[in-house]
C-alpha cells in the first residue's frame, strides 16, 4: 500500500522535531507544511483535518485520510505495521488523537 504522508510542523516544537527524526529513522517519506511561514498550510490544518496543534500528521491512502495529532511513538509504530500489513485501512483507533475519515 502506498502512503502519502504529510507532516505539519513549526519551528522551536520539539514533538515536530521528534516525529521527523522517527519518520527518517524509519525511512518513511514525508512532506513537511511548515504553519509559521505557510498561512495556506495552517489555515489546512485547521480547516480540513481539524487541528490545532502541531505535529499533524496527515496520512493519505486511497480514499481514506488519518489524522495524527501529537507524537506518540509506540501508537504510531502500532498503526504504521498496521498499515504496511493491510491492504485496507487499519481498525479505527480509540485513541483520542487519532481520526479516520473517507474522502467525500
Amino acid at each position: 500500500m502506498t502512503l502519502k504522508i504529510v507532516l505539519f510542523t513549526q519551528p522551536a516544537c520539539l514533538s515536530c522535531e521528534l516525529m521527523k527524526v522517527y519518520l527518517e529513522a524509519r525511512e518513511i517519506a514525508f512532506s513537511e507544511r511548515d504553519i509559521s511561514s505557510d498561512p495556506a498550510a495552517r489555515q489546512e490544518m485547521v480547516d480540513e483535518h481539524d487541528s490545532l496543534t502541531t505535529p499533524t500528521m496527515v496520512v493519505i491512502s486511497g480514499e481514506t485520510v488519518e489524522v495524527i495529532v501529537g507524537f506518540d511513538p509506540e501508537r504510531l509504530d502500532e498503526f504504521l505495521a498496521a498499515a504496511e500489513s493491510s491492504e485496507s485501512a487499519p481498525d479505527p483507533s480509540p485513541h483520542p488523537l487519532i481520526r479516520i475519515t473517507k474522502s467525500p
